[in-house]
């Protein structure tokens, strides 16, 4: 890694507030925003509109090298394009969040998108969030942080967050709820890269804390390691 650039990783399961948080304190910075997870949601798209069974490991794999995966920034907003195409306002969709959860869990899937992933912290300042970015992606990252909520408030934020984008289709509170507690405990344990804290990160507990609070612990960590 490039250590005349500065990575922060932002990790945590979803509904946390990762990427409202690491957008808002990359505009703050001027650095670079990577959603990691919003490049697993662009290959579960094309999966889903070419009739895949996300389930099954060795179709998953073998239909990788058919994808063009490429990230553009327009206006300071990451748009992902698969071969050709802007997918970016449907990667926020449940049966695409399931399929990437499913298929996340696929090693040749990680291995695609992990040297992506390397290779742009290596030009730029960047705030990248995830699953994995402090203990895999980003292991010499200046800054790790990993956010963590109850289940209850992070499925209410992610229902509030469906309906806002007019995608609840026929999900409730409580089936997004399971799907978080399910999705928790696939990614936590996964053989390849689970979910947990990087043994150097700093934990914060988001379900009671205002945006701004968890922005400045974030911003007061950044500080003390990088005077910055």
């Amino acid at each position: 890694m490039n250590h005349s650039f500065i990575s922060i990783a932002i990790d945590g399961p979803s509904g946390v507030g990762k990427t409202t948080i690491a957008k808002s304190i990359a505009s703050k910075l001027q650095y670079l925003y990577i959603d990691t997870g919003a490049m697993f949601r662009a290959l579960a798209v094309h999966f889903l509109d070419n009739g895949l069974d996300t389930g099954d490991e060795a179709s998953i794999s073998a239909a990788l090298p058919e994808i063009h995966l490429e990230i553009q920034y327009q206006d300071g907003i990451q748009h992902m394009i698969v071969n050709g195409s802007d997918v970016t306002s449907r990667l926020r969709t449940e049966d695409v969040s399931r399929a990437a959860s499913v298929t996340s869990q696929y090693g040749a899937v990680r291995r695609r998108l992990l040297e992506m992933q390397r290779e742009l912290a290596k030009t730029a300042n960047v705030i990248m969030d995830g699953r994995d970015i402090g203990t895999v992606v980003l292991p010499d990252a200046q800054l790790k942080v990993f956010l963590t909520a109850r289940s209850e408030v992070r499925a209410l934020r992610r229902f509030k967050q469906l309906i806002e984008l007019g995608q609840l289709g026929e999900a409730t509170l409580e089936s997004i709820q399971k799907d978080i507690e399910e999705r928790d405990y696939r990614d936590s344990h996964r053989e390849i890269a689970p979910l947990k804290p990087a043994e150097d990160a700093v934990v914060i507990d988001t379900s009671d804390n205002t945006i701004e609070e968890v922005e400045a612990a974030i911003l007061t960590e950044l500080k003390k390691r990088t005077g910055q």
